[in-house]
């Protein structure tokens, strides 16, 4: 594992399973919750893609950010994807509870921001951050108003992934000579065109470190009389995210809301209205053969349900920051990394007025330019 200056990798002994985390050297473990952000990574990926962010943050604010089991140097225990992320958030909260941290700002990225929704429907938190965040009702399968397309989510979950790419990952595969490889697919799907970074190989190893065992990524499926001919399994990663498992909508209803800062980017292709990482997208665009059409298989508005799952939030006496970020793909925190730090500091309370318990009417949208 490649930790960069002022970063240290350990493992946290908790009552779940071992888990790596990241910490910055000399964090001072007295530092109260106020001052403390627990990051959560997204799916291929792990705690190092955190690493420039946990750096440039101001030195009082203890920075932690956590391997979900299946990645980085964290044990790769089987997933039950019929607890949607819950294996996941039972495990962010083991180690909350190992480093007796208490109530702290969470900040979760694609997947993990699925896992710190899931984590605030059952724990106390300060704030959450959700960055590109798969959408509330899940990833593919949903009409806008998170209603089901199918009764077993046809073309959702471990089938959907591409098996080239699956074996390339288990291969530990750093060449960029196939688009299904994961260097290539960092370059067109994590970050923006004109992304420019010292750092690539290091967010390669990350994505490497994804196991690929059994009941991991990217889970099982089976066979569908639904298009395109399968469905979603009951184990492994990609199935957690599936509607039938998945729904954080919940959040709406929590007698104590947290605020929530919500980033994402324009040029996002994997969360978007128009993803190309859901299959009912990729049929629409004729990319895989005989789609049956818009009334039975909808390409998932995911940023639109975000965004009304969000104002229901706010409308419920919730508080909410919307920061689009012009040009930024799925991952704003190294596309615009000075953008996403002064959002996050603000979030936290860290800089600017402190958040006024009063929420606005209307949801703050702050445009990017850097």
């Amino acid at each position: 594992m490649t930790v960069f200056d002022g970063i240290a990798a350990r493992i946290v002994d908790t009552s779940r399973l071992h888990v790596n985390i990241l910490e910055r050297t000399g964090a001072d473990p007295d530092t109260p919750a106020a001052r403390t952000v627990v990051f959560v990574h997204g799916n291929v990926s792990s705690s190092l893609f955190w690493q420039e962010i946990m750096e440039d943050l101001p030195s009082d604010i203890r920075a932690i950010a956590v391997d979900l089991r299946g990645f980085g140097d964290t044990e790769s225990l089987p997933v039950d994807a019929t607890r949607g992320v819950r294996d996941f958030s039972d495990d962010l909260h083991a180690v909350i509870e190992a480093l007796q941290l208490g109530p702290v700002h969470l900040v979760g990225w694609s997947m993990g921001g699925g896992v710190v929704m899931q984590y605030a429907l059952e724990h106390p938190v300060l704030s959450l951050t959700l960055q590109a965040p798969v959408s509330p009702y899940g990833f593919g399968g949903t009409r806008r108003d998170g209603s089901r397309l199918t009764d077993d989510d046809a073309g959702c979950g471990g089938g959907g992934a591409n098996p080239d790419f699956v074996a390339r990952l288990t291969a530990h595969d750093t060449t960029d000579e196939a688009p299904t490889s994961p260097r290539s697919v960092f370059r067109s799907s994590y970050v923006s065109a004109d992304y420019v970074t010292a750092h690539e190989d290091v967010w390669v190893e990350s994505m490497l470190s994804t196991s690929t065992a059994e009941g991991n990524y990217p889970g099982d499926s089976v066979a569908s009389e639904n298009w395109p001919g399968f469905a979603a399994g009951a184990s492994g990663v990609l199935n957690t995210m599936v509607p039938r498992y998945f729904d954080t909508s919940g959040i709406v209803d929590l007698p104590t809301k947290p605020p929530i800062l919500w980033v994402h980017g324009t040029a996002d292709a994997i969360v978007s209205d128009a993803s190309f990482f859901d299959l009912n997208q990729l049929g629409k665009a004729g990319v895989i053969p005989g789609w049956p059409g818009e009334d039975v298989a909808a390409a998932q508005p995911m940023v639109s349900q975000t965004r009304d799952v969000l104002a229901a939030y706010q409308a419920a006496g919730g508080q909410v920051t919307e920061l689009e970020v012009d040009g930024a793909g799925h991952a704003p925190h190294l596309d615009r990394p000075g953008v996403f730090r002064r959002a996050l500091l603000q979030a936290i309370g860290y800089i600017g007025p402190q958040h006024n318990p009063s929420p606005p009417t209307e949801s703050i949208i702050l445009k990017s330019e850097d």
